[in-house]
């Protein structure tokens, strides 16, 4: 049975109308000015409402070159379930405005078979909107082009188990079709 993760914070976090949306990310990506880069292999982005984070995330979405990637790690914290380790999505594809984004469900089972990491539940993948933030500009980014998606929570992770995770996810870092966007909520200090 397909799992499908709707974009549960679009109408509220950030415009639920694709053609806004893609005018608003296409906008703020050319005003960054960037040039698409094969070394680009990962980012680290901001997950807050588009009104505070979407011209500031388009300093890092705005280098990636998709013609050579074909996988997305997208990492991000909890914000709502405490959970030691890190989850995986147990849903199949993840929905944005501007399109679907598939899910790598060989690359799940591969990281489920370590018996390391938790299967998220739709409402907890759901709920949480730090990966969620980064999907439209993924979705933008990689338009017209093959990309799978890799989603993981990160829990409370302590450093021993940081380094487990680190040696586990070691090698896809290596291959150079993979890429990562990892969600970070930066600083929270000063007026909004």
């Amino acid at each position: 049975m397909e799992i499908v993760r709707r974009a549960s914070h679009a109408g509220s976090w950030y415009t639920d109308n694709p053609k806004k949306l893609a005018e608003e990310l296409e906008g703020w990506l050319r005003e960054s000015g960037l040039t698409k880069s094969p070394d680009i292999r990962g980012v680290i982005a901001p997950h807050a409402g588009y009104s505070y984070s979407g011209r500031a995330a388009a300093y890092a979405f705005g280098n990636i070159d998709p013609t050579t990637i074909s996988r997305v790690f997208l990492l991000g914290p909890s914000h709502h379930y405490y959970t030691p380790k890190c989850a995986l999505s147990g849903t199949s594809v993840y929905k944005t405005p501007l399109g679907d984004l598939p899910i790598d469900l060989e690359v799940i089972e591969e990281l489920k078979a370590t018996g390391k990491f938790e299967l998220m539940d739709i409402r907890v993948d759901e709920a949480e909107h730090s990966m969620e933030m980064h999907l439209p500009y993924l979705a933008k980014v990689f338009e017209g082009h093959q990309v799978k998606v890799v989603p993981i929570l990160v829990g409370a992770v302590n450093a021993e188990n940081e380094a487990m995770y680190g040696r586990l996810l070691a090698k896809y870092v290596d291959d150079p079709k993979n890429f990562f966007s990892v969600s970070s909520d930066f600083c929270h200090w000063g007026s909004r």
